[in-house]
């Protein structure tokens, strides 16, 4: 869909996401935040001036305790709200699992749908500058192994707009996953503009192999396709955007005609989401597959030590040459 200049304005990740929250909350009253330091705006903004805009009985700030923000947040939805509940990091967020994953994910199915949980749990993921091991894990891949969550992983302002509007729309318990590096990243925004959950993003289109990503890492995929590009090379370039449920048909009808798959993703490769993807891709097409992710290490907190946790554009180019081989 073209976008019209006359209706988008310049934002940030972390802009984007507030717009996209007032406007559901402006549009319907069942929706409410909790969290730590939501009232403040959020450590990265993401919830600057809403406080003050619909006051504390809708934005809520909490005590110290994740098991009890996704308990509350659990509860609020049974009971027929809209709750947006902030982990702060998705570090954090494995102090409220039991919550999640035993609670959230499973009422729909164990009570015959007589329950819903539509809850948004925003855990913001990935390597957070010089913030080491305990604040820097991406762990989507255990979230799209539930059954009963949404998985979704935003890469531009606009997707953070459009897609939390859709998270919040959806229903269903949705794990939203902003990565800690984006908040600050700048880009055009169409409010008008709907993305659903589950519709991929080709931003680059080519026959030479077939690129898969989400969240921060396409940018360094992006990268790598324009330097791939003046060696000639064209690359299908897809960004997942929701990881659970995932774009199967793009992915493999691009699969099907590249009949070569790289997937990349920023996340530990073993066991990683690329995985599924690319058993899915060899199952469903017989394509040439290959895999990048972070060595299995947790992030270290020197740069040095950083940088190996780190997949770069660099890496991504020379992962794509050995499958062109």
């Amino acid at each position: 869909m073209a976008l019209s200049n006359d209706t988008l304005t310049e934002l940030s990740y972390a802009e984007a996401a507030v717009l996209a929250l007032q406007r559901e909350m402006e549009t319907d009253p069942k929706v409410v935040v909790l969290g730590e330091d939501v009232g403040r705006g959020g450590i990265f903004g993401q919830y600057k001036g809403l406080q003050q805009r619909f006051g504390d009985q809708r934005v809520i700030d909490t005590p110290i305790s994740e098991a009890a923000i996704m308990g509350a947040g659990v509860g609020m939805a049974l009971a027929g709200l809209r709750p947006v509940v902030e982990m702060r990091v998705v570090d954090f967020a494995l102090c409220g699992m039991d919550e999640l994953v035993n609670q959230a994910a499973k009422n729909r199915f164990m009570f015959g749908g007589q329950g819903r949980v539509p809850l948004v749990a925003r855990m913001p993921g990935g390597i957070w500058d010089a913030s080491a091991a305990q604040h820097s894990q991406s762990l989507e891949a255990w979230f799209a192994h539930m059954p009963g969550l949404v998985v979704v992983s935003p890469s531009t302002p606009q997707d953070n707009y459009s897609l939390l509007r859709s998270a919040l729309q959806c229903g269903d318990p949705v794990v939203y996953i902003e990565h800690k590096g984006l908040w600050g990243a700048r880009g055009p925004v169409d409010e008008s503009l709907d993305v659903p959950l589950g519709q991929a993003a080709r931003l680059r289109d080519g026959d030479a192999l077939t690129m898969v990503s989400w969240g921060k890492q396409v940018q360094a995929c992006a990268d790598a396709c324009d330097a791939l590009a003046q060696q000639g090379i064209a690359v299908d370039l897809i960004d997942l955007r929701t990881l659970w449920p995932w774009d199967r048909e793009t992915v493999l009808a691009s699969c099907a005609r590249t009949r070569r798959l790289l997937v990349v993703h920023e996340a530990v490769q073993a066991a990683g989401f690329g995985a599924e993807i690319a058993a899915t891709a060899a199952e469903a097409t017989g394509c040439r597959i290959a895999r990048l992710g972070a060595p299995r290490i947790p992030v270290g907190y020197a740069a040095v030590l950083e940088a190996q946790s780190r997949v770069s554009a660099e890496a991504i180019a020379a992962a794509a040459d050995r499958l062109l081989g």
